[in-house]
């Protein structure tokens, strides 16, 4: 047993499995000369058509990693990557850390301001980025923040006051970055590099190495660049996908975007690691996601809990004129999610649900749903933590272990934990302690079987009346009604009480909501002083790029429609 009696902590175990001392270019390597025929990625939208075989993008990623050589592209580099998925992206994910050099994730969604701190405070030696994005010109963008880009050549530039660590430009896709080196040239600068010089630089890269460097806000302050290696990336996408139970013959339909884990590590590594398919689409779309599903006998999705919604509400779905009979794995976690939704996705097409719980510091996954237990199991909590994993649950005040059922602080130990904040140390100290625990933010709850629960974040924590109040646990109990699809909860200021209780709510297949008898129905299930005072439907929520509900908005937007008297 590895939970230590009656605490909330759980010992790593191994299962017999043993972590992989490999690099990611070397297991891109040895899936090419396995599988070298199989598929490796498709994009098949409207103005991008692309499908490689193993092979084929094994030998991409050699002639994109010697020009990155050729570039003067060192080891250890920061390399930044605006753009969103496309195949130039799953390129360069492997071919920098080929050469060892650090990918650096970013949003094609940043603006000005976002951009320069992350050139700035992560010492960026050369961006690769797209034109446009959804209307908006990132080419004009970075002629305001470079304007000696426009006189240079090849995207070369020299030592400059702004982001002196910058010395090359490189443009993705069609959209014209004046000054900016065009992607399709990387061919021309490859010729340069032989395939010794490759095979030496391959050669000198090691597993603990930083692969990615991946910004994420955490609970305070500015944005911090977490260290990722290709120890912890690989083995973290190896170990989900076993006890997911991926295989060769998969084929994984995603559009988690590849910015975040979720889309480069759990979608392009965990396929990569089986020699199974990735079809990558560059946005979400509820039916171009069902036709693809379709077209290629998708066994596996990856998405958010709202993209499975919008998928259920598809017209062709309904009228019972899709075959979705090749789809088994229902892939999800990174925020509440309605058991009532994964047990329809079960009932309709039989597509097992696999519920993880993870975050950027911990490569990402941490706990994962045991395929073997009883479905109604799987879908109510975060599963158990992968091999090799250890966790416990710690009192927030005094940093002691709780007993087993007892909230606390999730913390967390192993090969998967960050390698720290780029340039940050004292935010470093502050998120691992000395014994190597990661402290997440998260409170949880550890049942006796080592099976993890999230009840909300520290920072998000109410205070109505001197209870604490965590938002997960309403919103949990909110989505366990049949007309909800998802629901968040925010606290606002109130002279009574300190904090109340806002909930936004998003009715399932326009079902009609009646606020008062939502509020009686609450009363049912959950404690007084849990009950939410305001009530406001959506149509949707406000989310990020990568499917994170944006509370920040909803706490703007609770108190203005307080002000102006628009609550129910």
């Amino acid at each position: 047993m590895a939970m230590m009696a009656g605490l909330s902590h759980w010992r790593a175990k191994n299962d017999g499995i043993l972590l992989r001392d490999i690099t990611l270019g070397h297991l891109l390597a040895m899936t090419a000369e396995r599988f070298g025929d199989h598929p490796a990625v498709i994009f098949d939208e409207a103005d991008l058509k692309v499908s490689w075989t193993y092979e084929e993008l094994n030998h991409r990623v050699d002639e994109l990693a010697k020009g990155l050589m050729a570039l003067g592209i060192r080891r250890n580099d920061r390399v930044a990557v605006l753009s969103p998925n496309r195949p130039e992206w799953l390129l360069l994910e492997y071919a920098l850390a080929r050469v060892g050099a650090v990918l650096v994730t970013v949003n094609p969604a940043c603006r000005r301001t976002e951009l320069d701190y992350l050139l700035t405070q992560g010492r960026v030696t050369a961006l690769f980025c797209v034109g446009a994005f959804r209307g908006f010109s990132i080419a004009r963008m970075i002629a305001e923040m470079l304007p000696e880009l426009a006189d240079a050549t090849d995207g070369m530039l020299a030592n400059g006051a702004n982001y002196p660590d910058l010395r090359r430009v490189v443009s993705i896709g069609s959209d014209v970055i004046p000054g900016a080196m065009a992607f399709v040239d990387m061919a021309t600068k490859a010729t340069t590099v032989s395939d010794a010089d490759l095979d030496q630089r391959s050669a000198e890269v090691r597993p603990r190495d930083i692969a990615q460097v991946q910004y994420t806000s955490g609970t305070t302050g500015k944005p911090k660049g977490a260290m990722l290696t290709h120890h912890g990336i690989i083995n973290n996408a190896i170990l989900a996908g076993q006890r997911a139970g991926y295989c060769e013959r998969d084929v994984m339909v995603s559009a988690m975007p590849f910015f975040h884990t979720a889309g480069c590590v759990c979608n392009v590594i965990g396929m990569a690691a089986v020699g199974g398919c990735l079809v990558a689409m560059e946005s979400f779309d509820a039916a171009t996601m069902l036709d693809l599903i379709e077209r290629y006998g998708g066994t596996i999705t990856n998405a958010v809990p709202t993209m499975y919604v919008r998928l259920l509400q598809d017209g062709d779905l309904a009228a019972g004129r899709r075959n979705l009979s090749s789809w088994r794995i229902a892939y999800t976690g990174g925020t509440s999610i309605p058991p009532n939704l994964m047990l329809e996705l079960n009932d309709r097409f039989g597509a097992e649900p696999t519920i993880i719980m993870g975050m950027t510091e911990c490569s990402p996954i941490i706990t994962q749903s045991l395929p073997t237990d009883p479905l109604e199991k799987r879908v109510t909590n975060a599963g158990v933590p992968l091999p090799h994993v250890e966790i416990r649950i710690a009192d927030v005040q005094s940093g002691e272990t709780t007993p087993v059922g007892q909230q606390g602080e999730l913390l967390v130990r192993g090969f998967l934990v960050t390698a720290g904040y780029f340039d940050m140390p004292e935010r470093t100290a502050e998120a691992i302690d000395s014994e190597g625990w990661l402290h997440s933010g998260d409170i949880a709850v550890l049942d006796a079987g080592g099976y993890l629960r999230i009840v909300g974040r520290i920072k998000d924590m109410l205070i109505r009346g001197g209870e604490n109040v965590y938002p997960t646990e309403i919103e949990d109990h909110l989505l366990a009604h049949k007309d909800i699809a998802e629901a968040q909860i925010v606290g606002v200021p109130d002279p009574e009480f300190g904090e109340e209780i806002f909930a936004f709510v998003v009715p399932r297949d326009d079902a009609h909501i009646e606020p008062e008898a939502l509020r009686q129905w609450c009363r049912g299930k959950m404690a007084r002083h849990k009950l939410p005072r305001y009530l406001s439907l959506l149509s949707a929520m406000p989310q990020t790029a990568n499917g994170k509900v944006r509370k920040v908005e909803l706490r703007e937007m609770a108190q203005r429609l307080i002000q102006e008297g628009e609550v129910q």
